[in-house]
């Protein structure tokens, strides 16, 4: 599995939440369509004046990240409206293969054993 991680800076709250609206209604659920897409992590904080939104998005594979991204997969691809509410954004993604990812044991089955943990 490959995390694919990007950052984006909003000038204000009210820019910041239409990005966050705009991702929850029609970026994310269209990713969904792209082969190999595994899902999405967005984390979201206060820097200064700005806010600052961390994207991780997961891909099957390198292959799968360059079907919707061309061979220069590296390049963020940000949409129109990401672009009209973003202040500023990182120009390049970053990837990494996903080495630990823990889920909780589910409730009343695996009382008392450890998390599960996936390569």
């Amino acid at each position: 599995m490959i995390a694919r991680m990007w950052r984006g800076w909003a000038a204000s709250v009210e820019a910041a939440d239409l990005y966050e609206e705009f991702l929850r209604s029609n970026f994310l659920p269209a990713a969904y369509g792209i082969p190999g897409f595994k899902g999405a992590s967005v984390l979201r904080r206060n820097v200064g004046n700005e806010v600052e939104f961390t994207t991780i998005t997961r891909f099957e594979s390198v292959q799968a990240i360059k079907q919707f991204a061309g061979e220069d997969y590296e390049a963020a691809h940000v949409a129109p409206r990401a672009r009209e509410l973003l202040a500023r954004f990182e120009p390049r993604c970053m990837h990494f293969e996903l080495a630990i990812e823990t889920t909780p044991p589910e409730r009343g089955s695996d009382i008392g054993r450890a998390p599960t943990l996936r390569r």
